[in-house]
């Protein structure tokens, strides 16, 4: 099993989001997932592009040359370009890095987004007194991070101020320091919002438990 964060880190967070909560009055839900998506079409692009490499590769080799190939040959062929497409897509399994090549940016944007939205919903982030919460969501495979504010927070935390955020979390993320990338965002967070809180003692209606998704 992936341990994304470890018993020690998620205990550290959590007092760190107690006491970002308390500083800002904001509801804080943090969450990170190794993936956000499936993405069940990459193994078949990746097929799709090593049968399309080695058949051109055996293309060229059969057009550059005047050696009469026998059927033994062709078809000896046809299974080794078969076998290269099989290799390439078992690959994006057990690769993940591999994987990403076959994997837009849009695309894996679009689905991060779609992840956290969702999260904001189940997790019933919106479903606080003020509108005070704000879900910040990790994807690994595809290092996005999204970052939402519920309405009471919109006009306090600006798009400017949310991608800065982001910005800083991301140095850490591209090293795999996801403990790191967390610590700044809360800490980001309580130098923004901090003098905007009211004072109000924070009634904590959400939990702080760090949402955690091993497996898509």
């Amino acid at each position: 099993m992936n341990i994304i964060l470890t018993e020690k880190e998620k205990k550290q967070l959590d007092y760190l989001i107690k006491e970002t909560e308390k500083i800002t009055g904001a509801e804080i839900v943090l969450s990170v997932a190794l993936r956000s998506d499936s993405y069940t079409e990459i193994p078949w692009k990746a097929f799709a592009t090593g049968v399309s490499v080695s058949g051109l590769l055996f293309f060229l080799l059969n057009t550059l040359t005047d050696y009469w190939y026998s059927q033994v040959v062709v078809t000896s062929a046809i299974v080794l370009i078969l076998i290269t497409g099989i290799i390439f897509a078992l690959s994006t399994v057990f690769f993940p890095v591999f994987a990403k090549l076959f994997l837009s940016s849009i695309r894996s944007e679009e689905e991060v987004k779609q992840y956290a939205e969702s999260l904001f919903l189940s997790k019933k982030i919106f479903f606080t007194k003020n509108r005070n919460g704000i879900l910040i969501h990790v994807s690994l495979f595809e290092k996005k991070i999204i970052i939402i504010p519920d309405s009471g927070l919109e006009k306090m935390l600006t798009e400017s101020q949310i991608k800065n955020i982001i910005s800083e979390m991301k140095s850490f993320l591209k090293n795999k320091k996801i403990f790191e990338a967390f610590e700044v965002s809360l800490k980001k967070l309580s130098e923004i919002l901090a003098y905007k809180n009211s004072g109000g003692k924070p009634e904590n209606e959400l939990s702080d438990e760090i949402i955690q998704e091993k497996k898509k």
